[in-house]
Order: structure tokens, then sequence, then C-alpha cells
């Protein structure tokens, strides 16, 4: 993908670009003061990653992916509460979370622990900086356009990356929600799952889309008291794959179970606690 082509995707991908003729002065004044200062992060981060990362075994750009997130959420003026991080098991595990907003990636990098692997679309991976870094890093391209041949690879992809006993970042609904309403699940991570005997970790969202929706241009005004710019994080048990049923079953069970437990802990809610670190001063 060359950089005109680059250009369309994201004009056609992320409303903060696509509504660009729409805005009045107030809101592209609002929109250059999250952004610019967005995109300047990002390259800054990505440049360590990437002069840092072949001389450090990937952990400089592991360590720059989190900075990435966690001075990104402050950047946007959001404030991350999470709960139950010590459900997250050792070894080759995936992540499996609801897909609210474009900013789901940099709220959970900035929580999460491990050094997992994000199942990225494979244009984002066509970015310049972004999408330079995630392929240094190892992050995991997905290309849901091509068929029954893009899925097997991915989730070859995703199998390996469990088999190395590392964690892996999914969003099952395969792609953000228009209405804030829980998608179905795709198969991919969880046949991956099987396939290794690997546990699932469900991770529920909540506050990502009414702070920024599908077809929104920025998180709103920081400054406005009717936007909550506060997002909690859930981490709920590991699930494992029942070995009694067949194959199908077992995929298909394990990822029933998992849509089933993001949905019970959205519900829940979240014990009042300090402001997580990705909100404090860096």
């Amino acid at each position: 993908m060359g950089i005109k082509s680059t250009l369309q995707w994201v004009r056609t991908e992320w409303g903060i670009f696509r509504k660009g003729g729409e805005m009045g002065v107030r809101e592209r004044v609002r929109w250059m003061q999250q952004w610019v200062p967005f995109g300047a992060r990002t390259i800054g981060w990505a440049v360590v990653s990437l002069t840092g990362g072949p001389f450090s075994k990937g952990r400089a750009s592991t360590w720059a992916a989190t900075r990435w997130s966690r001075s990104s959420a402050k950047g946007l003026n959001i404030a991350i509460e999470a709960d139950g991080l010590d459900n997250v098991p050792e070894g080759g595990f995936v992540y499996a979370s609801n897909h609210e907003s474009l900013v789901d990636i940099l709220i959970l990098g900035a929580v999460l622990p491990g050094d997992f692997k994000w199942a990225a679309k494979r244009s984002v991976m066509n970015i310049p900086f972004l999408g330079w870094h995630l392929r240094l890093a190892g992050h995991v391209p997905v290309d849901r356009s091509q068929g029954r041949d893009a899925a097997k690879a991915a989730i070859e992809a995703f199998t390996k990356v469990l088999e190395d006993g590392q964690p892996l970042l999914v969003f099952p609904e395969g792609t953000r929600t228009q209405d804030g309403k829980l998608r179905p699940f795709k198969n991919g991570a969880f046949e991956a799952a099987v396939e290794t005997d690997s546990p699932v970790v469900p991770v529920a969202l909540r506050g990502t889309f009414s702070l920024m929706s599908r077809d929104a241009v920025d998180t709103g005004s920081w400054r406005d008291p009717h936007v909550n710019r506060l997002v909690t994080v859930r981490v709920g048990a590991p699930l494992y794959p029942i070995a009694e049923l067949s194959k199908e079953d077992r995929i298909a069970d394990l990822r029933d179970r998992t849509r089933e437990a993001i949905i019970a802990l959205k519900e829940r809610a979240i014990p009042a606690r300090a402001v997580a670190e990705s909100a404090q001063p860096l």
C-alpha cells in the first residue's frame, strides 16, 4: 500500500479524518489539540522502537509501546481504572476484548501486563511509523478481506504466538461496534487457543464508546462536564478449552463462554480505586 492509498484508507476508515470537511472552527481547533500531539508521540515512540528494538531482542519495542499507550492516554486526558489483573496467567494465552473505539488499543496497552502481540488489521501495518513498529515488534497482521486463505494464515500466526509462550490480544468481533452493543465473535483466535490448549482471558472495556464512537472526530472537549473521561478495564478469570468435546464444539464453546463472560464483566460495577498508572504523570 503506497502513501496515496494509505491516506485514502485512513480517510475512509477513521472518523477523525473522514469528517474533516464537516467540522467547524472550534472542532478543527479541538481536533488539532488532540491529534497533532498524538501523532508526534506516535512518531517519537516508534523511533525509539525502531532504533532500540533490533539491539534489545524486542524489549525496547515493548517498552516503547507501553510508554506510548500511557502517554497517549494522559495526553488525551483519559483516566483508566483496571480490575482483575491478578487473573492474568503465565505463558501463552489469548486476551479477548470487546472493541468499542479507536482508542481501545492504547487503553489496553496502558494496563494489560505481558509482552502481548496484537492481531491488527494488515492495513494498519502500512501506516508509517505506527505500522513499522507493529511489524518490528512481531504483532500479527490480519486481512479479513482476502477470504479463507488469509483466515488460515492468521490462525497459523496466532498459533505460533501461543506456542512461543506469548500472550495474544484479539478483538474477536473483528471490527469496532457501531452502536455500542457487542457483535458476534469470530472463531480464529479460539481455534488457535484450542489447537495449543491455551486459556482465553476475557477483557471488558467500558467507556470508550461514549468517549469516542466509530464516527467521532475526537474524544470531546476536555472541559465538558458532560463527557465522562473515565474508562474501565475489567479482566476475568481464564477460560480453558473443554477436552471432552470435539474440536469444532471446543471452539464454539470457548467462543461462546468468552462472549458471555465479557457481557457479564461489562454489566458488573467496577470497584472504586485509584486511577491507573496510565493517567498519572510520567
